[in-house]
């Protein structure tokens, strides 16, 4: 099982800026992907992007495109989601996971989360 660990949260200002990290560990990381989520309290987990750690093909939600990019730096295990012009809206816990290339997320490794407050 992989360790997944983030940083980079924080309190921000609307339309300012946040990187988040997720230092990995415990495997190879060839054939996975890797993504962020985030939660608000009373809803569900959601998915905010992904990439492939092998292609760097990248994948985004709806809400976020254009505004956040997703990374990895295969040298230091590393992923990362630069978050520009960021909105009250995004305020969430934000979690980084990991899956098989195919598999559900839910069958993945998890971190514990970084808290992301956006204020208006």
């Amino acid at each position: 099982q992989a360790q997944l660990v983030e940083s980079g949260g924080g309190l921000v200002q609307a339309g300012g800026s946040l990187r988040l990290s997720c230092a990995a560990s415990g495997r190879t990381f060839s054939s996975y992907r890797m993504g962020w989520f985030r939660q608000v309290p009373g809803k569900e987990r959601e998915f905010v992007a992904e990439v492939s750690w092998t292609s760097g093909q990248t994948y985004y939600a709806d809400s976020v495109k254009g505004r956040f990019t997703i990374s990895r730096d295969s040298a230091k295990n590393t992923v990362y989601l630069q978050m520009n012009s960021l909105k009250p809206e995004d305020t969430a816990v934000y979690y980084c996971a990991s899956a098989k290339s195919g598999t559900r997320w839910s069958l993945g490794s998890w971190g514990q989360g970084t808290q992301v407050t956006v204020s208006s």
